[in-house]
């Protein structure tokens, strides 16, 4: 169960106790901790709109020549193709709407956030866009036209949850390569 923390005003942190990683977000930055199986070491990464993915932290190692630049959290380039682009937003509509209904509770509105955060990310696809930080961030944006009133769930952890689980296909798919 994933759980959600509000911080400050606008902001909020996504603790996953499954998959290793604690993502943190105001409307302008993300922050993304990414800890090993192990637990030995964790690596924290800060993105804002304007600026590339900073390193803000990293424990266990200090850094060292080769660790200057940071690796982006990306969405493989095949998948910018429109037939696969189509097929893995169909399948964040398909997987996002079972996370909601699993995690809190069946109910419409769980339909709706599922329907946009699908075409958000198809779209953000098709753009050739592939930061999961900006995917996010245009997420969010566009969750925020539902009505969240009658519901369990809001526009920012709706989008935390699709980013989520793109991050575990991701990462499946880079285990099976």
């Amino acid at each position: 169960m994933m759980t959600t923390s509000k911080l400050n005003l606008g902001q909020h942190m996504i603790v996953s106790p499954v998959i290793p990683r604690t993502i943190a977000f105001t409307p302008s930055s993300i922050a993304v901790t990414l800890t090993n199986q192990h637990a030995s070491s964790s690596l924290t990464l800060c993105y804002t709109p304007t600026h590339s993915p900073t390193r803000v932290r990293s424990h266990s190692h200090p850094f060292t020549e080769s660790d200057d630049q940071v690796e982006d959290l990306r969405v493989p380039d095949h998948w910018l193709e429109p037939t696969i682009s189509l097929q893995e937003s169909e399948w964040l509509r398909v997987a996002l709407h079972k996370w909601l209904d699993d995690e809190y509770c069946p109910e419409e509105t769980n339909v709706e956030i599922s329907r946009v955060a699908a075409n958000s990310y198809y779209n953000s696809l098709l753009q050739k866009q592939t930061d999961l930080g900006e995917i996010l961030l245009k997420m969010a944006r566009e969750l925020e036209s539902i009505n969240y009133k009658e519901s369990f769930h809001g526009a920012f952890s709706s989008a935390n949850a699709a980013i989520d689980l793109i991050a575990q296909r991701i990462e499946q798919f880079c285990q099976s390569m």
